[in-house]
């Protein structure tokens, strides 16, 4: 690495901060609407004019919006992902990660300490911020569902269990791909909301129903086929996972198949980067969690009595992965 790519490693928060700045303030969404000069769309956002034209030149240089005679557009790209009028709209996790970053500014306080310097997104009472998280995880797992779904045989298995499943997208998607399944997800009460609002939107009512409780210390529930456990175990420690997995085990029918998708980190721990950097904020923002390599989640696994481990051929974003298995009830 070079002096320059140091340098643009160090100052890469700017571009950030300006994508940030634009979805808080919703300019692609009223730019949505046509091509524009600066003014016109300070007034449309109740924003400085100076301070609009210079994000705005900004977000052309990023390759977000496209500018020609002084009057700015949205590339295509933009309008798909960042504007509200669009189903693929990414704001919502865009958002997610903007309230993490006054955590992710105080690292080497975390480093010091061992422990969070912020409270954990998926249980905090700050209502704006839980919502960015829910509805974050929900567009993260639309864009992953439609690859993840339909490489996942759930032939002849009629109750799915989404285990910490937030806003259920992924029982949704399993549901929508098996026609014969009915759900429940479980997950903190203050998520019930959430995802309920999600189901109707798919018109699944009758076949999805939501189960609010702590999944560490309340009874999830039994008789289900498949527990689907996405992103939960990263938030807990060795010990809590274990107790998680055990409790998905005894939730299941003999022979129950267990799903979960997990950033994944190689033996070596060091890699690959995301995986890695996800470890540091879960530092930042849990007692215990981190990323767990493929080695260690088969061993959990293997220690809740759950037999013939592997790893789907999937390749997914960001180091996740897929591992499967099934129940032996002990």
């Amino acid at each position: 690495m070079n002096p320059a790519d140091l340098l643009q490693l160090s100052g890469g928060y700017w571009s950030t901060c300006a994508l940030h700045a634009a979805v808080k303030l919703d300019l692609f969404t009223r730019m949505d609407q046509g091509s524009a000069s600066a003014a016109n769309i300070s007034r449309l956002t109740g924003c400085d004019q100076r301070g609009m034209t210079m994000l705005l030149d900004a977000l052309t240089a990023m390759g977000l919006v496209i500018k020609c005679d002084n009057i700015y557009s949205l590339q295509p790209h933009s309008a798909t992902l960042l504007s509200k009028n669009s189903d693929s709209y990414l704001g919502h996790i865009i958002l997610h990660h903007h309230h993490l970053m006054s955590g992710w500014a105080r690292l080497d306080e975390a480093v010091k300490s061992g422990g969070p310097v912020r409270t954990n997104s998926s249980r905090t009472d700050d209502e704006i911020a839980r919502q960015s998280f829910l509805l974050g995880m929900f567009n993260l797992a639309m864009l992953n569902a439609p690859l993840v779904v339909p490489a996942i045989d759930l032939s002849g298995r009629r109750s799915l269990l989404d285990l910490g499943g937030g806003p259920g997208t992924y029982a949704i998607h399993f549901c929508l791909h098996n026609p014969e399944l009915q759900a429940t997800i479980y997950d903190l009460p203050s998520s019930q909301r959430f995802a309920e609002d999600t189901i109707r939107r798919f018109n699944l009512s009758e076949r999805i129903s939501f189960s609010g409780g702590d999944i560490l210390a309340d009874d999830i529930g039994s008789g289900y086929d498949v527990v689907w456990i996405s992103h939960l175990l990263h938030s807990e420690s060795p010990l809590e996972a274990a107790v998680i997995l055990e409790k998905a085990v005894s939730s299941l029918t003999p022979g129950g198949l267990v799903l979960i998708q997990e950033f994944i980190l190689d033996d070596s721990r060091a890699a690959p980067p995301f995986p890695a950097l996800f470890s540091l904020n879960m530092l930042l923002g849990t007692e215990a969690g981190q990323s767990y390599s493929q080695t260690e989640l088969s061993e959990l696994m293997a220690q809740a009595g759950i037999k013939a481990i592997s790893r789907l051929p999937l390749v997914l974003p960001n180091g996740a992965g897929i591992l499967s298995g099934t129940a032996e009830q002990k």
